[in-house]
């Protein structure tokens, strides 16, 4: 099987991701609100409530998960299951997400949306986008590789 550098990079894109998370959960309060989780958030955080902990953690496992997929699909590590449909569906959470943070707060007024900055929907927003491009263009490639793969048997 031929490298798949995007899928790799999507991987550690997704682990870096992972790994910021766990970050604020040490950097307290003010990691929270420097990374956009909003101000509830980091006053919860501070108050030392568990929920920002849990919730932190939970982003981060899914994330880590979403990077060992990727690293599956550049054949990094054995073939996990549904590989081919969790790709899928990670690259379209991260789009869906992107393109929705770049449109939404202009739609809305909700205080859901509104306890972030602008600056923190456009550059959380952009990343998405970015990271789902990685993923896109990344299990495109693997498809590609592997209907090669099976040309060449046939």
């Amino acid at each position: 099987m031929q490298r798949n550098n995007l899928l790799i990079t999507a991987g550690c894109l997704s682990i870096l991701a992972a790994l910021l998370h766990i970050a604020c959960i040490f950097g307290g309060p003010d990691w929270y609100r420097f990374f956009g989780a909003g101000e509830q958030m980091a006053q919860m955080a501070a108050d030392g409530d568990t929920y920002p902990t849990i919730a932190t953690l939970v982003i981060a496992s899914i994330l880590s998960v979403w990077g060992l997929y990727a690293f599956s699909g550049a054949g990094l590590i054995v073939k996990l299951p549904l590989l081919k449909t969790c790709l899928v569906l990670i690259t379209a959470v991260y789009l869906i997400r992107g393109v929705a943070g770049l449109i939404l707060p202009f739609l809305t007024t909700s205080p859901a949306i509104h306890q972030n900055s602008m600056a923190f929907w456009m550059v959380s927003s952009i990343v998405c986008c970015v990271y789902g491009a990685y993923y896109l263009f990344g299990t495109k490639r693997l498809w590609q590789s592997e209907s090669a793969n099976r040309q060449k048997e046939h």
